[in-house]
């Protein structure tokens, strides 16, 4: 996997990072809680890089993007603002989008603050918001949002939450250790603005859907335990799309363990 560009976005008082992958017409791909523009399943990134230049944001505090100094507060909203910057400074005036559990958030706040400028819209293992949203159990999100431990024994705990049990205990045996790593650069201050973020997300009205809504693809893991696979018929219903895609033994993190099928069917969509 070869980055064709990176780069950083100038905001008041901080920056935003990103880099891209591939080469063909642009998309823009938005990580989830605690994840970065590194994070992505190579395998995944590789099999949609071979259709369009995949362009990869870093969230505001994370990766190469700064917090800076600004008061106003972290929301879905502001990390859309912080999108269509990027996506301004890019000179995408439309543009696909997708994005996995918190970026899929993010991308639905951007497609209504910018009805259209998204052209194809894909929402992976995510949810649409406001009390509606099937949340997941207390236990679950606290086992995900848990930074006690070291970076090690946290990295154990994150697979865990990720992947169905068998998937989790072999991902942790071959790249534990490299998620301990980034685990160990994570910022506990941004970490826990997203999950305020999430909070007020699932607890605020969520604005109507464009009346013009772009094309929408819906996918998520049978197994999803950190945002329950319910929540895909409820956002097919909200989009006016199909029924979702649903892989049957996968966990929220699918995109690791379907990666050439799902990008498949991305690359149809988006195309």
């Amino acid at each position: 996997m070869t980055d064709a560009a990176q780069g950083t976005v100038a905001r008041t008082g901080r920056q935003i990072g990103w880099r891209s992958v591939g080469s063909g017409p642009p998309v823009i791909l938005l990580n989830g809680y605690a994840g970065t523009a590194a994070d992505w399943d190579p395998n995944f990134i590789d099999a949609l890089s071979a259709s369009f230049e995949v362009v990869l944001p870093d969230h505001r505090g994370m990766g190469t993007s700064t917090w800076g100094d600004e008061a106003e507060p972290l929301t879905i909203e502001t990390m859309a603002d912080d999108v269509l910057a990027l996506a301004d400074a890019l000179s995408l005036r439309t543009f696909p989008l997708i994005g996995w559990s918190m970026g899929g958030m993010v991308a639905q706040a951007v497609t209504t603050q910018a009805p259209g400028r998204v052209t194809a819209l894909a929402l992976l293992g995510t949810d649409g918001g406001g009390p509606e949203a099937v949340l997941a159990d207390p236990e679950v999100w606290g086992r995900l949002v848990d930074t006690t431990g070291t970076d090690r024994e946290q990295a154990t705990r994150l697979l865990g939450v990720l992947f169905p049990p068998e998937v989790a205990a072999e991902l942790d045996a071959q790249v534990g250790s490299m998620v301990a790593l980034g685990r160990a650069m994570l910022d506990h201050h941004v970490l826990q603005a997203q999950e305020a973020a999430m909070e007020r997300w699932h607890t605020e009205p969520r604005p109507p859907v464009p009346g013009a809504a772009p094309p929408t693809l819906v996918a998520c893991g049978a197994l999803d335990e950190v945002i329950p696979p319910a929540n895909a018929a409820l956002l097919a219903d909200r989009w006016g799309t199909t029924m979702p895609i649903t892989y049957e033994g996968c966990g929220h993190a699918f995109m690791a363990q379907v990666p050439v099928d799902l990008a498949s069917h991305l690359i149809a969509h988006l195309a």
